[in-house]
């Protein structure tokens, strides 16, 4: 295979014919395996699976020409000289040691658009990429950005970890002016060549573990989105640790470390003045001016963690020349997806918040910041996570907890070290689905009082009682509105 598989700059490789193995039968090898059939490359396709599901997604593969292993994808098909890996997969998996041991390079969806990538007309060179990753905030922040870059008149999308498929978007008929990229751990862990215009590690938190081995590791690998930027390195002040990936990058000479935070910003840094969104990075004058970008109002919802993931896509936005006035348009034209801090409804005074998608103790911790009293909901799948952080950082905004779930007891044991005067309801065992949330509702609603708001930020997975997040928060709003329409 030689250099024209490794060399990190190169582009548009030539696939005629070159045994590829696609390793996955999710949403994302189906599409490496439709594109890389349709320039011409010898497909195999190997999932561990053989259910329904995937027999009939074969046969579509099979259809185009690819050949389909189910039921065995540990073992390396003969020949090969490339795998193009699902995220999910580990790298301990054994197809990837039997890879490894034959030379055999292995690259993820993402490695594999960003060597597709075509050059723009009249430019010469491929759109640029403005990424980012982070424990949490990723999808809100890049769907901001994309917001900021229409308001500029920019064709763009929000691709990658959301939206679009990074595959699709690099490969579309009308080519993109510039992308908004969000990168999970998985998918910069399998992207050895990536080098974006500009990127931002928004914070890090334990997450994911069991896929990477260690905290150092997951670090890592989210670093790796730092790798090659041209213009900024956009990094979290609060969270020092992604200050740390900054020093730790290889970047092109001139590219600049660049800060955001909820403080008045110091010199190359992004802030909040008196309510303003301010920008003291992208100025001609850093050390005396500043722009103004918007207000906190402009923010929706303006939550403290929502505000540092604005100033974060507004840094990405004028990294690549964006005006101040597009950047305030973008944030007022934003509106976040469904169970990111969304209210749903409000029953006798008291509020009721979908966070549901705040699926680990990081994302529960900037959901709890955001308001008080609270009568939190928490509670399903921990992951291995502990809560005496969480909920000694929360302990006085809470009036209450209503728990859920099979790890309930480790939050119930944490509230009992360090918040014992705080009332507990825990819903009854067994109970999933609709029944079950209009329990914890209800249980949630005798614990509030006028002003109060009910949170339901688990903090964990929801596999347990739903069938994912967006159930256990589409089944939230319901027992808000049944709890409305019975006037308790």
């Amino acid at each position: 295979m030689g250099d024209r598989m490794t060399d990190p700059g190169l582009t548009n490789p030539d696939f005629t014919d070159l045994p590829v193995v696609v390793a996955g039968l999710g949403v994302s090898g189906i599409s490496a395996a439709r594109v890389l059939r349709g320039l011409g490359a010898a497909v195999t396709v190997v999932d561990g699976g053989s259910g329904p599901g995937l027999v009939a997604r074969a046969a579509e593969l099979e259809a185009l020409g690819a050949a389909v292993r189910l039921g065995d994808g540990d073992s390396l098909p003969e020949g090969t000289r490339l795998i193009v890996t699902s995220p999910g997969w580990a790298p301990d998996s054994p197809l990837f040691a039997a890879a490894d041991a034959a030379g055999v390079p292995v690259w993820g969806d993402v490695e594999l658009a960003w060597r597709l990538r075509r050059p723009l007309p009249g430019t010469g060179e491929p759109a640029p990429w403005l990424a980012v990753t982070g424990t949490n905030g990723k999808t809100t922040t890049v769907q901001m950005l994309a917001s900021i870059l229409t308001a500029a008149g920019r064709r763009t999308a929000a691709v990658g970890n959301v939206g679009v498929s990074v595959l699709d978007a690099v490969l579309a008929e009308e080519p993109y002016d510039v992308l908004a990229v969000e990168l999970s751990s998985y998918q910069l862990h399998w992207a050895p060549s990536l080098r974006p215009y500009s990127a931002a590690v928004l914070n890090l938190a334990p997450d994911h573990l069991d896929w990477h081995g260690s905290m150092e590791a997951y670090a890592a690998d989210k670093g790796r989105i730092y790798e090659g930027n041209v213009v900024a390195c956009v990094y979290n002040l609060a969270d020092p640790a992604t200050e740390a990936l900054v020093r730790e990058a290889d970047v092109e000479e001139g590219c600049r470390a660049v800060g955001f935070g909820l403080g008045a910003p110091g010199l190359s840094n992004l802030g909040v003045v008196d309510g303003l969104l301010v920008d003291r990075a992208f100025v001609a004058d850093r050390a005396k001016s500043a722009a103004e970008l918007g207000s906190v109002e402009d923010v929706n919802p303006p939550a403290p963690h929502n505000i540092a993931n604005a100033l974060a896509a507004a840094a990405l936005a004028r990294a690549y020349g964006v005006e101040p006035k597009a950047v305030r348009e973008g944030l007022r034209a934003f509106r976040p997806d469904a169970h990111r801090i969304a209210e749903v409804g409000v029953v006798r005074e008291v509020a009721y918040i979908d966070d549901s998608k705040a699926t680990n103790t990081h994302a529960a911790a900037a959901s709890l910041a955001a308001y008080r009293p609270i009568v939190w909901i928490a509670g399903g799948l921990a992951k291995g996570a502990t809560f005496d952080d969480l909920v000694q950082g929360a302990a006085e905004r809470l009036r209450g907890a209503v728990l859920i779930g099979q790890d309930r007891a480790l939050i119930r044991e944490a509230l009992e070290r360090h918040a014992p005067d705080v009332p507990v309801i825990e819903a009854a065992e067994g109970q999933t689905g609709a029944v079950a949330m209009a329990e914890v509702v209800r249980a949630a609603a005798s614990l509030a009082r006028s002003g109060d708001t009910v949170l339901l930020a688990p903090a964990c997975a929801s596999m347990d009682m739903f069938t994912n997040y967006g159930e256990r928060g589409d089944l939230f709003a319901a027992a808000v509105r049944e709890l409305a329409d019975a006037g308790e």
